[in-house]
């Protein structure tokens, strides 16, 4: 064994322990034959099977090094890595380093031996620099809060514990649980705290094993008269210490723990609901979404969360839109921290309009507009002649209500001309919002169709989405013309497309919940009527063929073979029959005449309607 005198002199460049990897320090023990090996004293005498009150089901064994392939592990006390010796339990999958394994023992057996040498004093760490260990000692051991004025520190084993923690009771019985006393122990199966109903992966907690039952050390030493007073209820909380069911009137899930209550509205509530936000703002929709503990169901026409589709109990609390009448869970709201933003006043909430209404008729519809992304002032329909054309916004063709510029052809769908300037959307993870563009050349991340319309651009990350998607994927059911049920989209959907036979892959997909029937999004944009050369009327999005001979399902286009159990275009005065592709082409949504630069070629591409005479392509050989 060495002193420290002869630890400085023997020590040869080596400094952490073998066993637990920590600074050597006096009184150590080392190799005679001065290999490089040294140990704590207290590491050296550490017994290699520790039946520790923390862990009582079964003993801590002393492993050399660690059991896992990887040959590392996380502490289960203050989970941090560690690569050399450690206590491992393989029946619970716990493993804790030396330092933790012994030093909560002491504290289980009220024996700070570790700390006799240090006074109380105020640890004032900086932690400016970034460092997570200081960040680390700046904290409690045992509870992992920030440290208190007076506070057991030394610097020589890294402890650090509140005066409080250092003198915690090994038993405490408590009003919430008079079955059984609580005791000091490991969090080992990760419960939530009862109280607070959060989860913590380190530190002590008091529990009853037998009950599944834990409470953080802060919330076991909240006073039963605890009053919580917040900004989105007129009256304060009172703690209940009361294991009862109950649902929540802040968020209407089910709770079976510590709840609060405000006995003047007859309202309980978990303590996170406390402070649920009263307004927020969502990229799930454009309004402002005000929280609410109840809701008269005749204010409501769909009573269904807009995100799951699930329908949301106006008993209970909500988030909801008056303007729309559209209603969200509040676990489905705040479930995603970037999806969301506190305001503080609904009317700070910017709303940059696309169009200056000029005239409007008797019943207050706007009937002559300016749009920022066009010269001229447009009319709202019906023109003659204006359904042989195709919306600029969507590129889809036009149907009412719509506008018309009466100088130059160019048309917009009603609701692709109120789509505002900016706008955020739920199925974008920027948290810039995205910008109205037009008239470039770009491919929709959502249905990845080329397209030069109208699209929403984010300046962070630079990609498109085109104005189909964004319209059909806004929240809520959705209609569809081959579907007498609403559709309601699920963003990981895996499933067979009704319309085209293809999967899904995870991409998302339109579902009915009253039946099997599944659109993925490039189908459900499908264009309801389209023209082609092939026939003189009109084509009609076909959803079955009727026609009892094999040898009449093939299209008159490419003359192949056609499934009939898949959609199809269809003249009903011709017969006339063709795939979707072959009526569609390749690239639907862009423009004719229009210049579209390919990053594989030299020089700009101009869009034509006929390929014939045309060079073939040295990419894929076709014209």
């Amino acid at each position: 064994m060495l002193n420290q005198e002869q630890l400085i002199d023997n020590q040869g460049g080596v400094t952490d322990c073998s066993r637990c990897g920590e600074k050597v320090s006096a009184p150590c023990f080392y190799c005679a034959e001065l290999c490089g090996f040294y140990l704590h004293k207290v590491c050296a005498e550490a017994p290699l099977e520790l039946h520790h009150p923390f862990h009582l089901n079964h003993p801590l064994l002393l492993m050399q090094k660690s059991p896992h392939l990887s040959g590392a592990y996380f502490c289960t006390f203050c989970h941090e890595f560690g690569d050399k010796s450690v206590y491992h339990c393989s029946s619970c999958e716990l493993d804790f380093h030396i330092k933790c394994a012994l030093f909560t023992l002491n504290i289980a057996e009220n024996n700070l031996k570790e700390l006799e040498h240090v006074a109380l004093h105020d640890p004032l760490i900086s932690t400016e620099n970034g460092d997570k260990k200081l960040k680390d000692v700046s904290k409690c051991f045992g509870c992992w809060e920030p440290l208190a004025m007076y506070t057991h520190f030394s610097p020589d084993c890294g402890i650090n514990l509140h005066e409080k923690c250092a003198e915690l009771p090994f038993k405490l019985n408590h009003v919430y649980h008079r079955k059984h006393p609580l005791v000091l122990q490991f969090n080992s199966k990760r419960l939530s705290c009862k109280i607070c109903q959060v989860p913590r992966r380190r530190g002590f907690v008091y529990g009853c094993s037998p009950c599944k039952f834990v409470v953080h050390i802060e919330c076991a030493s909240q006073s039963s008269l605890q009053v919580i007073k917040n900004t989105n209820h007129e009256h304060p909380f009172t703690l209940f210490l009361r294991q009862v069911p109950f649902t929540c009137d802040a968020c209407g899930s089910e709770g079976n723990h510590v709840s609060y209550t405000c006995g003047t509205c007859n309202i309980i509530i978990h303590k996170n609901c406390i402070s649920l936000p009263r307004i927020i703002k969502s990229k799930w929709h454009d309004h402002p979404l005000i929280h609410t503990y109840f809701h008269h169901l005749e204010d409501f026409r769909v009573l269904d969360c807009l995100i799951c589709h699930d329908e949301v109990n106006t008993e209970h609390g909500s988030y909801y839109c008056s303007k729309c009448d559209v209603i969200f869970h509040v676990k489905c709201a705040m479930k995603d921290k970037d999806s969301y933003e506190i305001v503080e006043n609904e009317d700070e909430m910017p709303h940059e309009s696309s169009i200056s209404v000029i005239e409007r008729n008797d019943a207050g519809e706007a009937t002559k507009i300016k749009h920022f992304k066009h010269m001229h002032n447009l009319m709202l329909g019906p023109f003659v002649g204006g359904y042989e054309n195709s919306c600029n916004g969507c590129m889809l063709p036009i149907s009412d209500p719509f506008y018309y510029c009466s100088e130059c052809v160019f048309f917009l769908h009603k609701a692709c001309a109120e789509l505002t300037k900016m706008k955020n959307v739920w199925h974008h993870h920027c948290q810039e919002p995205l910008a109205l563009i037009s008239d470039k050349a770009f491919e929709c991340q959502e249905c990845w169709h080329i397209s030069n319309a109208f699209a929403y651009e984010c300046s962070g990350c630079e990609e498109n989405k085109c104005l189909r998607c964004v319209i059909v994927l806004t929240p809520g059911a959705r209609t569809c013309l081959k579907h007498v049920h609403p559709l309601y989209f699920y963003r990981d959907y895996e499933g067979q497309c009704n319309a085209c036979g293809d999967t899904t892959r995870g991409y998302g997909a339109f579902c009915c919940k009253d039946c099997n029937f599944v659109l993925d999004l490039r189908c459900f944009s499908l264009p309801i009527t389209a023209r082609h050369k092939c026939d003189e009327h009109l084509l009609s999005l076909t959803d079955n063929d009727d026609n009892s001979y094999s040898e009449s399902h093939h299209c008159d286009i490419c003359e192949e073979s056609r499934d009939p159990n898949r959609w199809f275009y269809h003249c009903t005065t011709c017969d006339t029959s063709a795939h979707v592709g072959c009526v569609l082409g390749s690239y639907p949504f862009l423009k004719l005449g229009s210049i579209y630069e390919e990053t594989n070629h030299p020089h700009p591409l101009i869009i034509v309607k006929k390929k014939y005479y045309y060079l073939d392509c040295n990419k894929c050989g076709k014209p």
